[in-house]
C-alpha cells in the first residue's frame, strides 16, 4: 500500500528517473535555461537547489556529494565556480519556472526553468529607478511642467508676432507722420508771406502822407 506517498514517479523506474534528473541538472547548469514539462521542472527544482546550497561551501566532501548526483566533472566545475559566484548571496530560490502553454501532441503543460540571476531582462525591471537630486512638490506633476513649457513657448511666439506686426506697421506710421509734417510746413510757409506782405505794404501807404507833411512844412517856412 502507498498511502500518504505523494512522490511523482514521472512514469519511470527509479534508475531511469535519477538518470533523467541528473542529465537535466547538467543541462540547466550549462545552458542556464531549459524547456521541459511542468511536472519534470518541479522535480528538477527539488533536485538542483540542494546541490547549489551545498556548493556555497567549497569542500572536498561537498564536491564528492555533488558528483554523486551529477556524475560530470564539467558540471561540478560550473556549479562550484560560476554559478556559486552569481548565486552565493541568495538564501534560496535559485531557479524560476515560467509557464509557456501546452504541447501540441499530448497537450502536456510546458514551461521554462532557469537560474534566477542569469535573466538580464527581469533583472533590469527589478532594479529601482535612481532618485534625482531635485525635489518635486506634491502639487506639481510632470504634466503641469509640460503645460507650463507649452504656455511659455506660446507666449514667446505671440511676442515675436507682435513685434513683427509693429515693424510692418511702422513704415505706414512714419509715412503718415511725414505727410502731417509736410502739411504743417506748407501752412506755415503760406502764412509767412502774408505777414511779410503786410509789413511791406504798410510803408507804401504811409509814404505819400510823409511827402505831404514835408510840403506843408516847406510852405510854412516860406
Amino acid at each position: 500500500m502507498r498511502h500518504g506517498k505523494k512522490f511523482n514517479h514521472l512514469g519511470r523506474t527509479a534508475s531511469h528517473r535519477k538518470a533523467m534528473l541528473s542529465n537535466m541538472a547538467q543541462s540547466l547548469l550549462e545552458h542556464k535555461r531549459i524547456s521541459t514539462t511542468l511536472a519534470k521542472a518541479k522535480e528538477l527544482r527539488k533536485y538542483v537547489e540542494p546541490l547549489i546550497t551545498k556548493a556555497k561551501m567549497d569542500t572536498t566532501h561537498n564536491r564528492r556529494v555533488a558528483f554523486g548526483y551529477l556524475k560530470n566533472k564539467e558540471a561540478i566545475k560550473l556549479l562550484f565556480g560560476e554559478v556559486v559566484e552569481k548565486v552565493g548571496n541568495r538564501p534560496g530560490g535559485y531557479t524560476r519556472i515560467i509557464k509557456t502553454g501546452y504541447r501540441l501532441g499530448d497537450n502536456a503543460e510546458m514551461c521554462i526553468i532557469e537560474l534566477v540571476d542569469y535573466n538580464e531582462l527581469l533583472l533590469k525591471e527589478d532594479k529601482p529607478a535612481k532618485k534625482s537630486g531635485r525635489r518635486r512638490s506634491r502639487r506639481g506633476s510632470g504634466k503641469s511642467s509640460e503645460s507650463e513649457d507649452t504656455t511659455n513657448d506660446v507666449q514667446a511666439s505671440d511676442k515675436t508676432e507682435k513685434k513683427k506686426a509693429e515693424k510692418k506697421e511702422s513704415p505706414k506710421a512714419a509715412a503718415s507722420e511725414e505727410s502731417d509734417s509736410s502739411e504743417a510746413t506748407a501752412e506755415t510757409s503760406t502764412e509767412e508771406p502774408k505777414a511779410s506782405g503786410e509789413q511791406v505794404d504798410a510803408p507804401k501807404k504811409d509814404a505819400p502822407k510823409k511827402d505831404e507833411d514835408k510840403k506843408d512844412d516847406d510852405k510854412k517856412s516860406e
